[in-house]
């Protein structure tokens, strides 16, 4: 294994999906939290005394609490680096979504327990079947009163159409809820509440057939969980992860992310099933394998207003293939013009650093002041074409003009900006 195949090898890069107020926004905080990447965690909510979540940085999304749109957060954990891209949840900001996943290799699909599959899961579903990304299920508020588990299993199976394997099993549920039985160790992960669930919860570990469990909920949820325990061991199936890779069927994790209940167990089991980068396909149906030389890689958001003091844009480049180098020089496919690459940024939400270099599978934020638009191929070499980033028909309509005839220049100019 040569240095490029071994850095690709260590790429992890994902998004997060899931209906509005399924806790997407808290799921991303408590895996920055368990992942080092920060030390106490913010929550999505509408209150200026709170802590504001990491990924949510724009005033408008802490004024109202919710995600209006999608963040890169890079982190390393466990000698692999981390893409983590968190997307709005709200239908009105979906294409964002949806452009995301294209820069996406896995997917977390995270469900209300009490809830279920709700519209916005399906339709983001159905694009990640659409274009096979492995996914991964949370199913998240254990800590609030929530359906059963069986009946949740059973309605992922019926409603996407998508074998649903749980990796470990919830002892309790609401106010009862204490943890989860962990089915590749066989190990009970029993876990107390922190403030808020600002800090990691901690946790102890007991067998299945430790007298201590009896204590912590009452009978009937005591034998609820053996019961459900019993039923899926005494089934024999395993996991497939060839299955699991072709988008086919999804491993399933209970835990609550505003307790932090079982986000460790799910971090360290995603770090071990999710893919690394893949290739990538070209307009004509071939692909790029990732270990390629080449540099190449394609612009999947613009993002304008970073740093509102200088009204930049930052354009976000997914890194297909080969090494990208600062000052490099490419072509961009779409004008035909070499660029030189001098300003290259790794993201952390708003916050940014410079980069020297990415692999493939990183996502790379660079200054763009008017030079990149969406799903620009950006290559050196052989011209090179992915295949096209979806575009969607207009569902509002509205009419803008300038009351000021002296300002029309900078009028268009923001309008231009507003439509990239």
């Amino acid at each position: 294994m040569n240095d490029l195949e071994r850095r690709v090898g260590e790429r992890r890069t994902f998004a997060i999906i899931s209906h509005p107020d399924a806790g997407k926004t808290t799921l991303t905080e408590k895996l920055l939290l368990y992942g080092g990447a920060i030390h106490v965690a913010g929550q999505v909510a509408a209150r200026r005394a709170r802590r504001s979540a990491t990924s949510d940085w724009m005033e408008l999304e802490r004024e109202r609490g919710i995600s209006i749109t999608s963040t890169v957060l890079q982190f390393p954990y466990r000698g692999h680096t981390i893409n983590l891209l968190d997307t709005p949840g709200h239908q009105d900001f979906g294409e964002d979504t949806y452009r995301t996943l294209m820069a996406a290799d896995s997917a977390v699909m995270l469900i209300d327990a009490a809830r279920g599959v709700e519209p916005q899961t399906k339709k983001l579903f159905a694009i990640c079947r659409e274009r096979g990304i492995p996914l991964f299920t949370f199913i998240n508020k254990m800590d609030r009163p929530s359906r059963d588990p069986l009946e949740l299993l059973d309605e992922l199976e019926s409603v996407l159409g998508i074998a649903a394997f749980p990796m470990n099993w919830p002892l309790g549920n609401g106010e009862r809820f204490r943890g989860v039985y962990d089915r590749a160790t066989h190990e009970v992960h029993i876990f107390e509440r922190t403030a808020h669930g600002a800090k990691r919860a901690a946790v102890q570990l007991a067998g299945i057939g430790d007298p201590s469990l009896r204590e912590l909920v009452d009978e009937e949820s005591y034998r609820e969980f053996i019961d459900g325990v019993e039923l899926l061991e005494g089934a024999g199936a395993r996991f497939d992860r060839d299955a699991f890779a072709r988008g086919a069927a999804t491993p399933v994790f209970f835990g609550s992310a505003a307790t932090n209940f079982g986000v460790q167990l799910f971090l360290d089991r995603f770090l071990d099933l999710a893919p690394p980068p893949g290739p990538r396909a070209f307009a004509d149906g071939t692909e790029v394998p990732p270990e390629t030389p080449r540099f190449s890689g394609f612009v999947f958001k613009i993002q304008a207003n970073m740093d509102p003091r200088h009204r930049d844009r930052i354009a976000f480049l997914r890194v297909c293939s080969g090494e990208f180098a600062r000052d490099m020089v490419v072509r961009n496919g779409r004008s035909g013009k070499e660029v030189r690459l001098a300003r290259a940024m790794r993201l952390f939400a708003d916050e940014r650093e410079s980069l020297e270099t990415a692999y493939a599978g990183d996502v790379v934020g660079l200054a763009n002041p008017g030079v990149f638009a969406i799903g620009d191929p950006v290559y050196v070499g052989n011209e090179v074409t992915f295949a096209p980033i979806p575009a969607f028909a207009p569902e509002h309509f509205a009419s803008v003009r300038s009351i000021d005839s002296a300002g029309y220049k900078s009028f268009a100019k923001g309008i231009a900006q507003l439509r990239e």
